[in-house]
């Protein structure tokens, strides 16, 4: 079925299936796995915008394709495609391997078809992407809904896209053109009205819910989320979704907010299809107290069944949280105060002390959180190896304190694999005590197929080397996992577990670091299938981090029948 735009979600690394990498603690905290293979938001938005306005729009998630099946054949299913226009998503960075060999296929497969590019690291590395002749476009920003209309219309009507805003293109006689950067939309409401519909519309359409699924396992867990808005009011200075980078990367001066009414509508149109957890993204504070509590107010009065999970950037006033508990019972809350120590905490851009951090704790319990997760993270600015192992003992002060409460669930992660490229220390890292070690497109490209993933950090700190980054991640993870087994907060079969995989990944990647000073690729190769296995184990963190959620159920069917009889 010939449709106008076909948009495809590439693996982080396109031939994972065939290389010997061990990809470490990188997506442990994540739904989706090592090859990042959940989509953005943006594409359900992007389409049903674009069906809106009279266009047939396709996504195809290549990277829950490859995962689930290991004779699904990528190059195949590209070419059985037929769309003037293919689009794929560069939006983190961890995805620039993938999207290049992606867009290498399209246009081999296609060769008359047009391949545009976009997200944030696509808007940050335009020119570079624009050096490749496989991609003919890259639309820069946040909000390129109006853009892709306006582009799709000049393919249609086979004029050039001149008038078209923030895209960069290249012209008849090979010239790269950049039209001005001049659509960032404050007001949302066009957008994102109905893309949950629109989905579940697109797999009956299609007959294809494996290339709609968002991550791996999707359906036995299907997790959604709900955008309150686009841009960001804090600025952590490892995060590329920062308010600096948002300004100076994507020209948004100011966060725009989706209405408390569409923030509603998106969840009651996930329940009509869903009985799994929803996750609305960003603190509602940002918005503002009222903004916040009328969200909440909405919320109250669907009565919904689903379980909501909401995020805090800062600890919040008791009322606030007692207000989330009546708007959503048995909510999860998450909220990331980086470390332990409030030094290290402000040098990462959160400045709050640790009594605020245990008090919000303990409001939200008592409001009746039925989960709140607590994460930390490695790699920050002033942070030692003894501080990392310092935030572990702080855990465990915590458990004490709340009497290893089975609902509070504390976690760390080393900052990998990259230092977000748009971030406060990307951009200034001498000011920040940060080494940035890759600059380009194509050095993150090749760093991301390293056999083992401490290569793939871009990174390293004044405090910090990059081994040691490696070794004190795996004794942080492995030393809270001890930490939660006395607690009882896990069993001691998932503890076991737990240390059995962290043990073999460590002296893996001391293995593989070993075979990589002498030169001996061949073994490497031969020892894939071990590495394999390594990755392939169960990770104890993202089964902690999964709701409890009972007997769940997809009632796409039953959804897309009350669309059409517009009920």
């Amino acid at each position: 079925m010939a449709v106008d735009l076909v948009l495809l979600h590439p693996p982080s690394v396109y031939d994972f299936r065939r290389k010997a990498i061990l990809y470490g603690p990188v997506s442990d905290l994540i739904p989706s796995s090592s090859m990042f293979e959940m989509y953005p938001i943006g594409f359900t938005s992007i389409a049903e915008y674009l069906e809106s306005a009279g266009y047939r729009v396709r996504i195809v998630n290549l990277a829950v394709r490859m995962l689930e099946d290991d004779n699904f054949d990528a190059e195949a299913f590209i070419r059985r495609l037929k769309a003037p226009l293919f689009g794929i998503d560069l939006h983190w960075l961890v995805s620039c391997h993938g999207a290049i060999e992606v867009a290498r296929i399209v246009k081999k497969c296609h060769p008359q078809s047009k391949v545009i590019l976009g997200g944030f690291s696509s808007t940050y590395f335009y020119k570079e992407l624009m050096e490749y002749p496989e991609i003919d476009y890259v639309m820069r920003g946040d909000s390129t809904e109006e853009p892709l209309r306006k582009l799709l219309g000049c393919i249609r009507d086979k004029v050039e896209p001149e008038a078209v805003p923030n895209l960069v293109w290249r012209d008849e006689k090979g010239e790269v053109r950049e039209n001005p950067f001049s659509y960032v939309p404050t007001d949302l409401s066009s957008v994102m009205v109905s893309h949950y519909a629109n989905t579940v519309r697109s797999v009956i359409r299609y007959r294809d819910l494996a290339s709609y699924a968002p991550f791996k396992g999707w359906a036995h867990y299907p997790i959604t989320a709900v955008l309150t808005c686009r841009g960001c009011t804090q600025n952590c200075v490892i995060c590329g979704g920062s308010a600096a980078a948002f300004k100076q990367c994507y020209q948004r001066d100011e966060t725009a907010f989706r209405s408390p009414q569409a923030v509603a509508q998106d969840i009651k149109q996930i329940e009509r299809f869903s009985t799994g957890p929803i996750f609305i993204l960003g603190d509602l504070q940002q918005g503002g107290e009222d903004y916040a509590q009328e969200v909440l107010r909405l919320l109250e009065r669907e009565e919904l069944k689903n379980q909501l999970i909401l995020e805090l950037f800062s600890p919040a006033p008791k009322e606030l949280l007692r207000q989330m508990g009546r708007a959503c019972p048995n909510f999860c809350l998450e909220i990331s105060p980086e470390s332990h120590d409030p030094k290290v905490r402000k040098a990462a851009g959160r400045n709050y002390p640790n009594e605020e951090l245990e008090q919000t704790i303990a409001d939200a319990l008592d409001a009746g959180c039925g989960r709140l997760d607590v994460f930390f993270m490695i790699g920050l600015p002033k942070q030692t190896s003894s501080s990392v192992m310092a935030t572990i003992d702080y855990c465990d002060s915590l458990y004490k304190r709340f009497k290893g409460d089975k609902r509070l669930f504390l976690f760390i992660a080393p900052l990998s694999p990259f230092l977000d490229p748009g971030s406060l220390a990307f951009e200034q890292p001498e000011r920040y005590g940060y080494r940035v070690l890759f600059r380009t497109l194509e050095e993150h490209r090749q760093a991301l197929v390293t056999p083992n993933w401490k290569y793939s950090l871009n990174y390293e700190t004044e405090w910090m080397t990059r081994q040691q980054i490696v070794d004190t991640a795996y004794d942080a993870i492995l030393h809270l996992n001890r930490v939660k087994a006395k607690h009882a907060v896990i069993s001691l079969e998932m503890a076991d577990a737990g240390e059995q995989r962290v043990k073999r990944a460590w002296e893996m990647a001391s293995h593989i670091d070993g075979l990589l000073s002498r030169g001996d690729y061949k073994e490497i190769a031969r020892i894939k299938p071990e590495i394999d296995e390594i990755n392939a184990f169960p990770i104890v963190e993202r089964q902690q981090l999964e709701l409890p959620v009972g007997r769940v159920k997809l009632k796409v069917w039953r959804s897309f029948w009350s669309w059409v009889k517009g009920q």
